[in-house]
């Protein structure tokens, strides 16, 4: 196989031969082993339903709402990346394995782009994107007066009586508090977010066990301290949520999301999640859309939950995102990127003075939203591995950057 990257950077799927063929050549097929791996997430996370069953999410028909446009070019923006260099946003975007970016200023498009074989038609996996989309919903669900935030989840979901999220409330789940042993070891075979791998379909069952359901998975985590001390970055958290909204909803999960965000955004195309063998969704990490249908989820929140002249989040659920989380709780690793940041309602709170707040997922996916500039960048990626600190630290820089040239005196202190 020839390199994976060459002088014009990273090379596309189609470049490295990755599903070429009739057939394609075994060397060239992802498997359940290495379908998330370099080269072969190239291809992948732009194909999720070829790979595993999905649930869809439904646009409403004949209702798309279209953007605004003031095209520019951005690629000579430039800023100081975390390895000490001076970097131009162009440089950026071929360097770090971008699919697609999209950027908005004050309601209209400013730059659109596709790579690595993406088209506006092509679902991409959001990875941890899909989390975001979760709180948003039970802001929605909350206002529909269905649970109460501070109540304990077993009263939702009485199976969680023998775990660890017996105790834990909403409110606790939704900013990743909880006291609940989770190990977030991407990659890892023993640990649990390998086990919630394997529940979902996305790794093979290892011999000799049986294949759980990502909510066999939940039931087997114990509660190691106090709910409520610290933030810990715990996937599972989102899909006790999930499970709960579907109890208080009575739907399932992408059912709900389709009739109460993804219709009422004008939406080009259906998103969907990809499902276990009880077609449970995997809300931490499964979701799929196109770039301008993420651009729209994020532009409404942007506008505090409006599109088209409709609320579709309540406002306070939102502003409760930018500025509502407690920074004392948010420590290292997670303050190196977001030295101000706290985690609130399954998002990354940037900046509460700056009002910056992040969709963020593996592989690096990024919904980036800054209120006070009237910014919103979206960047598809498939990295070559599930987290690159440098990637993470100069994708806020260039965002940073790009806002400083569209709203002078936007950019970092």
């Amino acid at each position: 196989m020839r390199g994976t990257t060459d002088a014009k950077g990273p090379m596309t799927a189609s470049e490295l031969g990755i599903m070429k063929g009739f057939p394609p050549p075994p060397e060239m097929r992802p498997t359940l082993k290495n379908w998330d791996l370099p080269p072969f997430n190239r291809w992948s996370f732009q194909n999720m339903q070829s790979l595993f069953p999905t649930a869809p999410v439904r646009k409403e028909q004949g209702a798309q709402r279209d953007f605004a446009q003031d095209l520019q070019d951005l690629t000579q923006v430039s800023f100081n990346s975390f390895n000490g260099k001076t970097v131009t946003v162009s440089e950026w975007i071929r360097d770090s394995y971008t699919d697609g970016l999209l950027v908005m200023h004050a309601g209209a498009i400013v730059t659109e782009l596709y790579q690595n074989d993406l088209n506006p038609a092509t679902p991409h996996l959001g990875q941890s994107i899909s989390k975001s989309l979760v709180g948003a919903l039970t802001g929605i669900l909350h206002r529909e007066g269905l649970f109460d935030l501070h109540a304990p989840l077993v009263e939702l979901v009485p199976e969680l009586a023998d775990c660890g999220y017996a105790d834990c409330t909403m409110d606790q789940a939704l900013d990743m508090v909880s006291g609940v042993r989770f190990s977030e070891d991407y990659g890892a075979p023993w640990s649990d977010m390998s086990r919630v791998d394997v529940a979902a379909g996305w790794r093979p069952v290892r011999a000799g066990e049986i294949k759980p359901t990502i909510r066999d998975v939940i039931l087997t985590l114990p509660k190691v301290s106090p709910h409520g001390l610290s933030f810990q970055y715990r996937s599972i958290e989102t899909d006790v949520v999930a499970w709960a909204l579907e109890r208080a909803g009575k739907q399932d999960l992408a059912g709900m999301l389709s009739s109460r965000i993804w219709q009422k955004l004008g939406c080009e195309h259906d998103g969907f999640f990809t499902v276990d063998t009880a077609g449970t969704a995997l809300a931490d990490g499964g979701f799929n859309a196109t770039l301008r249908d993420y651009a729209r989820f994020g532009d409404m929140m942007l506008n505090s939950g409006q599109a088209g002249g409709r609320q579709v989040v309540p406002e306070d659920w939102i502003n409760g995102i930018v500025g509502g989380g407690d920074p004392d709780k948010f420590g290292s690793p997670y303050t190196n990127l977001s030295p101000k940041g706290a985690y609130r309602r399954f998002w990354w709170a940037h900046d509460a003075e700056k009002e910056i707040f992040m969709a963020r997922g593996v592989f690096g996916q990024l919904i980036y939203i800054d209120r006070s500039s009237e910014l919103l960048v979206v960047k598809l990626s498939s990295w070559p591995d599930y987290l690159i600190d440098v990637f993470s630290q100069d994708a806020v820089r260039a965002c940073q950057a790009i806002a400083a040239a569209l709203s002078p005196g936007a950019g970092p202190d």
